[in-house]
Formats: structure tokens, sequence, C-alpha cells
């Protein structure tokens, strides 16, 4: 047998000894009221993905199959959506994706505390798989990568602990973790957020920084969380403890992410997004409807992945000269019907309705809205489940815009139903003087003012 098909005989063993763990936990406030009922992962994105649908994706196209996705914050959207959507593996031969609830598993009964307590808390879970080496991973990140490219080079290498690492100018360093690393890549230093980051070697002004990806011998890892969690002082946190701590007393290594990326042939950088903010979410949102995307979704050689409902195609109405239904630049997704409406650098997630005399721009719509007659809306982003009144307009006014919902700095303006219902109530209370008798539906909302 030739040496290259060994050394994937051994690697696919490899694959077979490798446990991810996907930490689904955070809440993302810097999202502000996208996530006030789903956690961060949960959050759609694309049309018709949820974020964490990259890291399940990048786990199965990579050949990893037992997958423990560790959840806490108002995860049930998320945990149905696993459910559903993830339960394809064939146990018979140990695969699995399975969800781990903070259970306050250990004596002290707490939540998950940290990343690294996260993971702590499911040490028995992770004995009766007994992995011999263990991926941990973010659940709320946005990319494309080959976790076998990673895996093979922490065990070339001798790694105890290989960190992913991607470049990004020293300017920007400063938000994340921050590697020192020698020209052989081997970690020298660790620091959470530094105010001068260090260099990399030979770049002047790039640093190094964590992506939150790590692959751990798994005896290694066992050992040293439980002298972190004997460990008052600590925060219990992988970049903040266990990373730094390591360094000088196990071999790190860090792994570029253009080394496992999956490419695109328009781009030549390498695509990984932190969508924590309603800026960097629109954004990421937009990028999809340009004509050659930075992210990649056609790409059959690596499919995301996610869960599946029978929904109809989507439908445009209506073809006269003031009133058709039209996509420009724009992703419609399934379910969804334009009805005399213009939709232009604009997402539809699935089962949106958009009715007649409406004009939509670069805008993000998620699942399950309905948008009335004569609505205009610029930069906006409207959560699932609202239904928009009719006339409504969004986007022309920023001090309007700001009395009524959620404006970031850039000027994106966030839209919830819970801000349309008090919308509505507002208008109510203001016309009580009003000559023309109430509806019921009026007189309701305000008996309950």
């Amino acid at each position: 047998m030739k040496e290259e098909e060994l050394g994937r005989l051994d690697l696919n063993t490899a694959l077979n000894q490798t446990l991810a763990i996907i930490l689904a936990g955070g809440r993302g406030s810097r999202l502000k009221q996208l996530t006030d009922d789903r956690s961060k992962p949960a959050v759609p994105i694309a049309g018709k993905f949820k974020i964490i649908d990259f890291p399940l994706s990048n786990c199965v196209n990579s050949g990893i199959r037992r997958i423990g996705v560790a959840t806490q914050y108002r995860s049930h959207t998320l945990n149905q959506h696993v459910q559903r959507g993830w339960n394809f593996l064939r146990s018979d031969f140990h695969e699995f994706i399975e969800l781990w609830p903070a259970q306050q598993q250990t004596d002290e009964e707490s939540w998950y505390e940290g990343t690294a307590d996260a993971v702590y808390q499911n040490l028995s879970i992770i004995g009766g798989v007994d992995p011999k080496y263990i991926l941990v991973l973010a659940g709320d990140h946005v990319y494309k990568q080959d976790y076998s490219l990673m895996l093979k080079q922490h065990i070339e290498s001798e790694a105890q602990i290989t960190v992913g690492c991607i470049e990004v100018d020293s300017s920007t360093a400063r938000e994340f973790g921050v590697m020192a690393a020698d020209v052989d890549s081997n970690i020298t230093a660790f620091v959470e957020k530094p105010s001068n980051p260090p260099e990399m070697p030979g770049k002047p002004g790039r640093s190094l920084a964590s992506m939150g990806i790590y692959i751990f011998n798994a005896d290694m890892l066992r050992e040293d969380l439980v002298k972190d969690h004997m460990d008052s002082g600590s925060t219990h946190d992988f970049g903040k403890d266990i990373i730094p701590s390591s360094v000088g007393k196990h071999k790190i290594v860090a792994h570029h992410f253009s080394d496992s990326c999956i490419p695109n042939i328009n781009h030549d950088e390498p695509y990984w997004r932190d969508v924590g903010t309603l800026a960097a979410y629109w954004e990421a949102n937009m990028d999809l409807t340009r004509l050659i995307p930075k992210l990649d979704l056609y790409d059959e050689r690596w499919p995301i992945r996610t869960a599946h409902y029978q929904r109809p195609a989507a439908k445009f109405n209506y073809n006269r000269e003031e009133r058709i239904g039209t996509a420009l630049n724009s992703v419609v997704s399934a379910g969804c019907i334009v009805s005399g409406a213009t939709i232009e650098q604009t997402i539809l997630f699935n089962n949106v309705r958009v009715n007649s005399f409406c004009h939509l721009e670069e805008s993000v719509i998620l699942p399950n809205c309905n948008i009335g007659r004569h609505c205009r809306m610029k930069r906006v982003i409207v959560d699932a489940m609202c239904d928009l009144p009719e006339g409504l307009v969004i986007g022309e006014d920023a001090e309007h815009d700001a009395e009524r919902f959620h404006v970031s700095a850039e000027g994106i303006v966030l839209v919830t139903q819970k801000m349309l219902d008090k919308l509505v109530a507002d208008d109510l209370v203001s016309s009580k003087s009003a000559v023309r008798p109430k509806s019921p539906e009026e007189n309701k909302v305000l008996a309950q003012l």
C-alpha cells in the first residue's frame, strides 16, 4: 500500500477518534433584541440557515461525526433545529450529534461559567465516548473549514494543543485573543485582547488572532480542566485561562486558517466572520446579494446543511406598470410571495410575504414576516414573525426611527414584533379623542393599556 494511502487511513482513524464540542450557549448580547428569545447560534442567516449550521456542516464534511452541542441560554429554538435537521447520523456506527444542555452536573450545581467550564461539566459524558482528540468550536461564527487538515497538522507536529488562527491587522487585533508564534508556528505567548498585539514574524502590522477553534489531546485536556476547576481565581475560559496557562507547559501550535479553509475561487482572502453585531450580521447577509459573494454557498463540494421543511417555491405576482413583483440583486427563499412589490439588494428568508406597492432596499427580512402594502424600508433588519402595518416607512428619518425601533451606530435599524406592538398601541392612545368610532380590536388594545 502506498505511503499516501497509509497516511489517509491513519487520518481517517484519527477522525474516528475525535470528538467535536460546539459551544453554543452564548446569548450574543451585541445583537440586541435579535437574541431576546434565541441564542446567537440559533439566529437565522443567509436566507435559510442558522449560524450553527456552519460549524456543524464543517464537522460532517470534514469526517467528524461524533459531536456534542453544549447549550444554555434560551436554547429551545436551537434544540428544536438540531433535533429536526441534524438527526441523520448512524448510531450503529457510533455517530451522533447530541445536545448537552447545562444540567448543573457538578457538586456546585452551577450553570456553565465559561467556555472551559462548559467542557468540564460534561467530562463524564466525554469519558463515555473515550476520544483521543477533542475539537472545541464556537457555535456562532460563519466560515467553511476542513477540520481534518487542522487535525493532520496537530498529529504531525506532535502538538498537545493546536489553536486555529486567522491573520488580522494589528490595529484590529485588540478585539481578539492574540498569539505570538515563532517561524515554526509554535505559540510562545497568548494574550486576550491586548493593547499592544504581538506581530507575526516577518509580517509587520499583522497579528495572529484566535478563531476560538482548538484541538486538544483528550487526556491532557481532562487533567487541565480539573486543575482549572479547582482554581478559584480562574474565569474558566479557554482564551483567558486554559491556553495562556498552557504556554511553556505544553507544546502549542498555531494552525493558519488559510491552510484549511474551503477556498472561494473568486476571492483570495479566507472567509471567516464573527457576526456578533447588528452591522456585522447585516453586512454578512448583504454580501450574499452581490454578484460574486465572498461566501460561496453554491459550492456543492462543501455543502452547508440545515433543517428542511416542505415549502412551495417563491412566487412573484403582477406585471403592471405601477405594480410589478420584482426582485433585483436579491435572495428570495422558499415560500416567499412578492406581490406587486419591488425588492433591491435584499434577503427574504423563508415564508415572507411582501404586499403591493412596497419598496425594500438593502434589508434583511427574517422568516414568516408579512410586509403590509405601501411600506418602504432601507437598511433594515426585520425579526422573524413580524407583521408590518400598511404604509410603514423605515430608514429615511434616523431620528424618527430611533424613537420607534433600535438603530445601531452604523444606521442599521432593527425591528421586532414587540416594537411594532408598542407602535400600534401608541398610535391608538394618540387617537383616543378621534371622532371616528373605534374598532373592536382597537378597544381591546386600549382596555389593556
